[in-house]
């Protein structure tokens, strides 16, 4: 497994990665997944009172630690946990899992193709772009679209299997029923749960309330 950024090739997906099948898609699902493809750059998210803030910005943090060894760069790391955050919410789901999924997919690569031609850090189908998008699969390389595409698509999954996680995950990976991707990602969605402590921890890469980063 191959990809290729700025002229470099690399070591892709790892073996569990796989592809969604394409599947015919009724009018009604069409244009709805495609409407909740179609909004631009994800926004600054927006909470009720400081302390959700707060909590955020610690998850945040706290993220930004466990991602280092795969993200170095720090702008380039809390760019990423952002638009997840806001993706994942959006399509209510949960951080810790997609986090898992993409672990498991990509290992965080924003480049990774899969043998069977899925891309980028959650592995989106090709096909995808032409069913719900504007039919330009190189897209799918740009992180904010990959996500957004991953979530809804997942999120479209979780729906047909009536929150069914397992036969969702496996459905995601083609691989319905079968055990051991679901398994996989599980097992990786351990390492990015969070639990935050009654006393808040002030992490290094927490950015300041304000927006403005801690340096």
């Amino acid at each position: 497994m191959l990809a290729g950024a700025a002229g470099l090739i690399v070591p892709a997906a790892p073996a569990l990665a796989g592809g969604q099948i394409e599947e015919p898609l009724a009018d009604s699902v069409r244009s709805a997944l495609s409407a909740a493809i179609a909004n631009r750059a994800a926004p600054e998210p927006e909470f009720r009172d400081i302390q959700e803030r707060l909590a955020y910005l610690r998850w945040l943090g706290e993220m930004s630690d466990r991602l280092r060894r795969h993200k170095p760069d720090r702008t380039t790391r809390l760019e990423f946990l952002k638009t997840l955050w806001y993706e994942t919410t959006r399509a209510g789901l949960e951080q810790a899992l997609v986090l898992g999924l993409i672990q498991v997919e990509s290992g965080f690569r924003k480049y990774a193709v899969s043998p069977v031609g899925a891309r980028g850090y959650m592995q989106v189908m090709p096909f995808w772009s032409r069913l719900i998008g504007d039919g330009d699969p190189s897209k799918l390389f740009h992180m904010k679209i990959n996500l957004r595409f991953g979530c809804v698509i997942l999120r479209h999954y979780l729906d047909i299997e009536k929150g069914n996680l397992f036969m969702a995950l496996g459905r995601y990976n083609g691989s319905r029923g079968r055990p051991e991707y679901p398994n996989a990602v599980f097992a990786a969605r351990k390492h990015w749960l969070y639990a935050p402590s009654i006393e808040s921890r002030s992490g290094r890469d927490m950015p300041h309330p304000s927006g403005g980063g801690s340096g």
